[in-house]
């Protein structure tokens, strides 16, 4: 089983046809129950987020949709969903993580102390506005079950809805996800 967690985006057909194309078994955890919120812009979804979820009530999402399954799963975060699943690494109460993949999980910074119980690959952007990627990665490189790969693409290179998104960095992403999933 592979859980997809989603961006401030949320479930989108831009992240079904990503999570569809490199897994057969899979689900989308977002903050919106599912439902699209066609936001007109990223600083919209941005703000949707953070005035009415946030990242602390989101890590608790993904912790109570893992406590529901009882199956081995791969995570795959994406931005804020990759800073959930950061936040929740070091739970006792998901044994059953094989895998997780985190794509510029930038609020990863705020929780450098997490020492995750799984093995963890960071997908870093090649610069971040609000901190320095380089020092972040000096850091977590030498934590135990973290792998750090830094990308020549901006935060959101994944997401076809994000002002950052490229089609050259989506294609070595889902190539990436595509050997780690199978």
């Amino acid at each position: 089983m592979n859980i997809f967690v989603s961006d401030i985006f949320g479930k989108t057909e831009a992240l079904e046809a990503l999570a569809s194309g490199v897994a057969s078994n899979y689900l989308i955890l977002d903050p919106y129950e599912g439902q699209d919120m066609k936001f007109e812009s990223e600083r919209n979804a941005y703000q949707y987020f953070s005035e009415n979820v946030g990242l602390q009530a989101y890590s608790e999402k993904l912790e109570q949709c893992m406590a529901e399954i009882d199956t081995s799963v791969n995570l795959i975060g994406f931005s804020v969903g990759a800073s959930a699943i950061w936040k929740v690494s070091n739970r006792l109460s998901l044994p059953s993580v094989n895998h997780a993949i985190c794509f510029y999980g930038s609020q990863i910074r705020h929780h450098r102390r997490v020492k995750p119980l799984f093995p963890v690959s960071l997908i870093f952007p090649h610069q971040e506005q609000h901190f320095s990627v380089p020092e972040l990665v000096d850091e977590l490189s030498s934590v135990h079950n973290v792998e750090i790969k830094e990308v020549p693409y901006l935060h959101g290179f994944m997401n076809k809805l994000s002002d950052n998104f490229n089609q050259t960095g989506y294609e070595s992403g889902l190539e990436m996800l595509s050997v780690e999933l199978d």
